[in-house]
């Protein structure tokens, strides 16, 4: 079982690298397009937006690293692992999604806040056509980073994903904005940034949300638990579930189940029992770390 737990952390790690890969080149290039078509274009909304890219490209790190150093070996210090990591990394990502969102927003509203419309420059097509390609890109970005992190079960990678999606929805807001700025209303490409804020905050709350729910020990789904205790009571010597208790440890589960057991069994059998339940627990839900038994007498 231990060899098979570690060539599938070996194929995670594989994967995670390729789509952190994936994400980098993939936003250095789009920042640096869309800060091109905003400087040429004249549109604050698309530099926005490029800023906003090029954040992503900061996130990714971040998640590579929380990955890297989440998978590490449980050493004497920390003998429960490096799990929770990860969503330290998420949240450091909540924060720089923050950040970045309230830096967009501020610039938007001191435009419109000035008052002095008639002298913004009016975008020019260029813009409009980033934003299209910035669309189509984050959205294959976010449905890639999404499935990899599904099959692997990482949050920081989910979370990077969803920052892919902000992206495509502030390139929304930005085209929008645009579009409205060059049909004679300018002052809607500040108006624009201003929601490309509110999609980012958004995104950097739930994030945010997610990851301190899975370091304050936050229990399993009623589904999953529900499934565990099928599982335990269908195994041989088993005569119930005293107590089922779970709890997420960063991407990871953690069981704690008292089965009661027929009291006149030798110590053996009471252990061969609890360890049938073990390994029936940790073969069937590959989420699950460790799972503690413990015996009562009935």
């Amino acid at each position: 079982m231990n060899k098979k737990r570690k060539q599938g952390d070996s194929l995670e790690m594989k994967l995670a690298m390729r789509v952190s890969m994936v994400s980098i080149i993939g936003n250095l290039i789009l920042s640096a397009g869309k800060l091109l078509a905003g400087i040429l274009a004249n549109s604050g909304a698309m530099v926005s937006d490029a800023v906003h890219s090029a954040s992503d490209v900061f996130s990714t790190i971040i998640v590579i690293l929380g990955f890297r150093m989440s998978r590490k070996k449980a050493d004497e210090e920390h003998p429960y692992g490096h799990d929770r990591l990860e969503c330290v990394a998420a949240i450091l990502l909540a924060a720089a999604l923050l950040v970045t969102g309230a830096g967009i927003g501020y610039r938007g509203l001191s435009t419109i806040l000035g008052g002095e419309y008639s002298n913004l420059a009016i975008p020019g097509v260029l813009a409009l056509a980033a934003a299209i390609v910035s669309i189509v890109v984050k959205e294959w970005m976010y449905w890639y980073t999404r499935m990899a992190a599904k099959k692997i079960h990482s949050d920081a990678l989910m979370a990077d994903a969803w920052h892919h999606r902000s992206d495509a929805l502030s390139s929304v807001g930005a085209l929008v904005g645009i579009a409205g700025a060059r049909m004679g209303y300018p002052v809607m490409d500040s108006v624009a940034s201003v929601v490309i804020c509110v999609f980012i905050l958004k995104v950097a709350v739930d994030v945010f949300h997610g990851a301190v729910d899975k370091l304050v020990d936050k229990s399993c789904s009623p589904e999953s638990e529900a499934r565990m205790r099928d599982v335990i009571k269908a195994q041989q010597g088993v005569l119930g579930i005293d107590s089922l208790k779970t709890r997420i440890f960063g991407s990871k589960y953690y069981v704690d189940v008292e089965i009661a057991a027929d009291g006149d069994l030798s110590l053996r059998e009471g252990h061969e029992i609890a360890e049938t339940v073990h390994a029936a627990i940790e073969d069937e839900f590959e989420m699950v770390k460790h799972c503690m038994v413990h015996v009562n007498p009935r």
